[in-house]
């Protein structure tokens, strides 16, 4: 099944379609990740999103129960070099073709994947579709639909649910939370209730919470400000950790901006320099938006790490209250687990704000 991949900027590239035949229009960004394509059609940070995968060869360990980020996949097509025909993993339970088939997932797969890379590299994520014909009226037609949502508001879940644990609470608010974060948190006997990303910051406080986590999630975090007096009212209550999507708001609650990145940080393998412990961490991204550092200024909020490749923002703390963030992903899932370190030191900005009293 012949099928082309057009770029808005008129780029063609030819391949074989597989997985839906349906027409397919959204953001076109690539992945630096060797493995872990599970992980990533599924996590809700790509919605909306059309994925180029690197790496050569994807789909060759198949497609297991266990590394899901959600129920089904977040990225609205996938394409690849090419598409592995043989699995090699005990897990197994489908090829990835099956999957795509099974979830109505356009794939494509015979594209130079590393020529399409150097493109969005050279000129930005863009629009892209993936269709049939080369007729020129499909084209500009196709072009004229609108894009896939991408809405951190519509990836939140609609009603509070509880993973119970024995230890500590954690109010989460999902803006299209990864599963891994739960299971970080659950390793560590964290007692987790999450909320709508509306939720607000009475009702949240209604659980008796320990600490709050921001998630991460897909869009731009400018068109979900109705949750920033919640995230402003409850870092003056709680300790709080902000993740990927949940960083970026915590700048904005605090008078930080963010912007859209040229082609945003996909893959893991992204070094990552943490001032505080002097160290560099390999971390697990997806973002296309980053914070600011020149809106800082003025604000009570203070750098904590950086990524040594472009020297974006990846970490930020409050001066005065225990709330920081992270850009990145410390969850892995998949990934370097070098920062996992973070939800250890969440756990104890908890244990210490019950010390000395503020719960």
């Amino acid at each position: 099944m012949k099928r082309y991949l057009v770029l808005k900027n008129g780029s063609i590239y030819k391949g074989n379609g597989f997985g839906s035949k349906k027409m397919i229009h959204g953001e076109l960004v690539f992945s630096t990740g060797m493995t872990g394509y599970q992980e990533s059609m599924t996590d809700a940070s790509y919605d909306g999103q059309m994925l180029v995968f690197t790496y050569p060869l994807i789909g060759n360990y198949g497609i297991n129960q266990d590394d899901m980020e959600s129920l089904h996949p977040a990225v609205n097509a996938i394409i690849v070099k090419e598409l592995a025909r043989l699995t090699g993993n005990w897990r197994s339970k489908m090829t990835l073709q099956q999957y795509a088939e099974r979830e109505d997932l356009p794939g494509i797969s015979g594209i130079d994947t590393r020529a399409l890379s150097k493109e969005l590299r050279l000129y930005g994520s863009m629009e892209a579709i993936i269709v049939d014909s080369l007729d020129k009226k499909v084209i500009n037609d196709a072009f004229k639909s609108p894009l896939a949502s991408s809405s951190a508001q519509l990836a939140s879940t609609n009603s509070i649910y509880q993973a119970p644990n024995s230890g500590l609470r954690v109010a989460m608010i999902d803006f299209g939370l990864k599963d891994s974060i739960l299971r970080a948190l659950a390793k560590r006997n964290v007692n987790v209730i999450v909320f709508p990303s509306d939720t607000s910051a009475e009702e949240i406080m209604k659980v008796d919470p320990d600490g709050l986590l921001l998630s991460n999630g897909p869009g731009n975090p400018e068109s979900i400000a109705y949750a920033l007096p919640t995230i402003k009212s409850l870092e003056q209550q709680l300790p709080v950790l902000g993740i990927c999507m949940g960083h970026q708001l915590f700048a904005l609650a605090n008078g930080a901006k963010t912007y859209k990145m040229k082609f945003g940080h996909r893959g893991f393998n992204h070094a990552v320099k943490d001032e505080k412990q002097i160290r560099t961490n390999f971390t697990s991204q997806n973002h296309g938006y980053a914070v600011d550092e020149s809106s800082l200024k003025g604000t009570d909020l203070e750098v904590t790490q950086r990524e040594i490749n472009d020297g974006t923002v990846e970490g930020l703390k409050l001066k005065h209250l225990p709330a920081f963030s992270v850009q990145y992903h410390p969850d892995a899932s998949p990934g370097p687990h070098d920062a996992e370190y973070v939800f250890d030191e969440f756990i104890d900005a908890m244990n210490a704000n019950q010390k000395v009293g503020n719960k």
